[in-house]
């Protein structure tokens, strides 16, 4: 039997026979006629204590639950489709929820019990549609994200082939290939080693599948290949990559964690196709949470620490750059680390208690946030709410179970304990936090999150894994409890640089800081590949101009920040009245430009996985591409930078920032090649060096 559902966006079949576990038969663009794939294999797998898989490997695929499930019904409930599936052996119930989110499908799995059961890992999708009578696992790439501290965002794109599925012939070895390419994030940082989203390509152009994981905490994805086809399996935590188990008792129920995948053809850029797709999606889900702040004006925030004040703020510090950030244009001020420290700058394995210092501020903390408020903006202040640091009195006061613990004894991670948001005092204490701070008049909030406490907490006898899964929805039951309750408090999501940048986390907050990197050459190939995983109009770009920069130095530092949002930073005081004028018109381009960015989809004329002496990514709407550009040291005279969307088309073309005649400032050139669709840049301003350019469509 073949089910048959629209989304609006796309069209899926599924088949539900008697003899074979429900599959996704095709997954297309709407309209499109549907491409059954070589194999068909399970929506779920589930791999349980007892039962494991067959053949053996350390796949997720092939689970004997997953190939005893069957059909046993399917309902629409509020737009979402919910099929049903039965183990006549275990019992266990499976019910896949499929739900349009955007221009992406969202997926997750719930199971349930009718006797005790040990869940070892759950897919939350599996997806074989990409192989097809036309496409072999032989045409495809997949591309993946490397994320670690001050080097995020380093995309790789490579063929299926070598990436980790090597050509085999089954019909000698009598087995199917068992290799897989798998990628994993462990512990807390979500985005810690790898971004949570995927991609695969025909590599001569078309059809791309882009895919992303929305949690918080430990996932896994993998690409394998069976006999006729191959198979995406898309997960949270398992139990040999995270220590994750789950015993059911009858009755019981678990939930997967979310996932979204999306689909497009695009003959000459289906990457970029795919990415618009979840660009889409990321904004339906920020909608749908009503997320304050990003359905209005965009406010532009200065945080003194980036290459300023580095964690030691102290009155006589923060009110002059106050003063300098409210004249350049900022909305926000916020005071980052540092602010409770009355030892010295040695706070780090002390916090917790996030009392303002005495000594830094003697006419107390609430006087600099009013005069704060005086000059316009809207205070903000740093905090890392899940640490306790080991000195700190909290931690002798706080109960043990307050604490991530393994085997009875309290974690401890660089000087820190690691709250557990599932027990009612930890919660308690960081409400009483922020309710207090608010009560200050602080409506901006900088959350870090600088410790990894491992692969998470046996306290009340779960696994590690269980106990880290359930401490981060947890978390996310917290934000969203102190949003509801400060209706208009903005929030920013830290996490050391981009340690968290997930979608379960942005769906909430409002602005993600994407990256610690303090040097200005090192920021561009960040901030480019930045839009693959994070909505522009949420990507937080440092831009650290200082008084002793020379003026293209200090517009290259801004640029990144004009198309994303731009996180002021730098010692502005110091500045004179032309340096701060040439700030103060990069903040004037960004609120320009905002109201585009929060529309655009974006693509990389260059490549997604470009990392040369040339940067560029572009950010496109139907009326204009926004082209944001770097040379770095070692980069020739002119780089061509394809933009396949606007082929066949006329253009005017501008210089958004800096602004033409800036003083200080070289030339640029450019041309624009229709037929071709390229626009070629060049300039002999000695690197570094950086503009942003509008490409606007001439009217016929």
């Amino acid at each position: 039997m073949t089910l048959r559902w629209s989304t609006g966006d796309f069209d899926l079949e599924l088949a539900t026979g008697a003899d074979a576990p429900v599959s996704i038969r095709s997954f297309t663009p709407a309209g499109e006629a549907p491409r059954p794939p070589a194999a068909t294999p399970p929506l779920v797998e589930v791999q349980a204590l007892g039962h494991g898989r067959f053949p053996g490997s350390h796949r997720y695929t092939c689970t004997a639950v997953g190939s005893r499930l069957r059909h046993t019904g399917h309902e629409t409930i509020g737009g979402d489709l919910h099929v049903h599936q039965a183990d006549p052996v275990t019992g266990l119930r499976a019910t896949s929820v499929l739900s349009p989110s955007g221009r992406a499908l969202r997926a997750w799995t719930v199971l349930r019990a009718d006797r005790p059961i040990t869940i070892q890992a759950v897919t939350s999708l599996v997806l074989g549609t990409f192989v097809t009578d036309d496409t072999t696992v032989d045409d495809l790439d997949v591309l993946w994200g490397d994320n670690d501290w001050v080097a995020e965002s380093r995309w790789h794109r490579a063929p299926l082939r070598e990436a980790g599925l090597p050509a085999m012939d089954p019909a000698v070895h009598h087995h199917m290939n068992r290799a897989r390419m798998a990628v994993t994030t462990r512990g807390s940082w979500s985005t810690g080693e790898r971004l949570p989203t995927g991609l695969v390509v025909r590599r001569d152009g078309g059809y791309g599948l882009a895919f992303q994981i929305e949690h918080n905490g430990a996932w896994h994805w993998e690409l394998g290949e069976d006999r006729a086809g191959a198979s995406l399996a898309l997960l949270g935590p398992t139990d040999a990559e995270h220590q994750w188990t789950v015993r059911l008792e009858a009755g019981e129920s678990f939930t997967s964690v979310p996932v979204a995948v999306t689909v497009a053809r695009d003959p000459a850029d289906p990457v970029g196709a795919v990415l618009a797709g979840l660009t889409a999606h990321r904004r339906a889900l920020v909608a749908a949470k009503g997320t304050a702040g990003l359905d209005g004006p965009l406010p532009v925030v200065f945080n003194d620490y980036m290459n300023t004040l580095m964690g030691d703020p102290t009155a006589a510090k923060v009110l002059p750059l106050a003063e300098a950030a409210a004249e350049a244009g900022a909305d926000y001020y916020c005071i980052d680390a540092g602010w409770y420290d009355d030892d010295a700058g040695g706070w780090w394995d002390a916090v917790g208690e996030w009392e303002p210092s005495r000594s830094r501020f003697p006419d107390g903390l609430d006087a600099v946030l009013a005069r704060i408020r005086e000059l316009g903006m809207v205070p903000g202040i740093w905090l890392e709410p899940e640490v306790v640091g080991v000195r700190s009195p909290l931690a002798r006061t706080l109960p043990d179970e307050a604490f991530f613990q393994r085997g009875g004894e309290r974690v401890v991670e660089h000087g820190r304990h690691q709250l557990d948001l599932r027990h009612p005092a930890a919660r308690a204490h960081l409400d009483a936090v922020v309710d207090r701070l608010v009560g200050m008049g602080v409506g901006f909030f900088k959350l870090d999150y600088n410790i990894m406490p491992g692969p998470g907490t046996d306290a009340g006898g779960l696994a590690p894994g269980a106990g880290l899964l359930e401490h981060c929805r947890a978390y996310l039951d917290w934000l969203d409890a102190v949003l509801a309750r400060h209706p208009g408090l903005l929030v920013e999501n830290c996490a050391s640089g981009g340690m968290r940048a997930d979608y379960a986390t942005l769906s909430r907050l409002h602005l993600q800081s994407t990256s610690d990197q303090q040097d200005p050459v090192l920021y561009p190939a960040i901030a480019a590949a930045t839009p693959a995983s994070i909505l522009p109009e949420q990507a937080g770009h440092w831009g650290y101009a200082q008084p002793e920069m020379s003026a293209e130095e200090s517009a290259f530092t801004l640029v990144a920040g004009i198309t994303g949002r731009l996180y002021l930073s730098g010692h502005l005081a110091r500045m004179d009245e032309e340096q701060l004028a040439l700030v103060a018109t990069a903040v004037a381009a960004h609120r320009e430009l905002l109201p585009h960015s929060a529309a655009a989809v974006p693509s990389w004329p260059l490549g997604l996985e470009h990392r040369g002496p040339w940067q560029a990514f572009a950010l496109h709407t139907g009326a204009a591409a926004v082209v944001t550009v770097w040379r770095l040291p070692g980069a020739p005279d002119a780089v061509e930078l394809p933009l396949p969307a606007l082929r066949g088309v006329q253009v005017a073309c501008d210089q958004v920032f800096p602004a033409p005649g800036t003083p200080g400032m070289g030339e640029w050139d450019w041309s624009w090649n229709a037929a071709q669709g390229v626009l070629r840049v060049a300039t002999d301003v000695p690197a570094p060096t950086a503009r942003v350019l509008r490409l606007t469509r001439e009217r016929p």
